[in-house]
């Protein structure tokens, strides 16, 4: 059975997400992993001037399925314009929250054969980070003469995301301004 699409989790609109995070997994047999393997990638070692980062402007949850895609994406970026050495970026959130879903046949005759709300508590099928209006999702540090190859792998990082998100530019050393 095919994802559901993302509007199904983020719940913009509404001013509270669905309830509390559900983060106890003790107590949900079966939980999925999340997808994304590793959260810091490039050189963790290097002097960097500036650290450029993701930040959302809504309140709402990414699925770990669209963090994993932002962070190929602005890995696969960096890593051939720049190079390996030339970067560290970081995946700020961690996909703590267990969604839920209430599986429903779709075909004729279902009716009979469904339950409906009783016992709908949901069988886990991701997982999901919840975050806030100005919290940093994703992170790139890097040197001034990598700064514009680090917006624009962050630019197409970001599209992979299902919220809003602005760039924003911080300089690390006394003297620099944000460009």
């Amino acid at each position: 059975m095919p994802l559901k699409p993302a509007r199904c989790y983020t719940k913009r609109r509404s001013k509270n997400l669905s309830g509390p995070p559900y983060t106890r997994k003790e107590y949900i047999h079966g939980v999925p992993p999340p997808k994304i393997s590793k959260f810091v990638m490039g050189n963790p070692h290097g002097d960097y001037d500036y650290a450029v980062e993701v930040y959302v402007l809504e309140r709402g949850q990414i699925r770990h399925n669209a963090l994993e895609a932002a962070r190929v994406m602005v890995h696969k970026y960096l890593s051939t314009t720049i190079g390996e050495q030339n970067y560290l970026f970081r995946v700020r959130v961690y996909p703590h929250h267990v969604l839920r879903e209430h599986k429903m046949m779709a075909f004729a005759g279902a009716d009979r054969l469904q339950e409906g709300m009783r016992l709908a508590f949901g069988k886990p099928v991701g997982t999901a980070a919840r975050v806030e209006p100005g919290q940093a999702v994703l992170e790139v540090r890097v040197r001034k003469e990598h700064l514009d190859a680090a917006k624009e792998a962050l630019r197409v990082g970001a599209s992979k995301l299902p919220l809003p998100t602005r760039i924003r530019v911080i300089p690390l050393k006394e003297g620099l301004s944000a460009q």
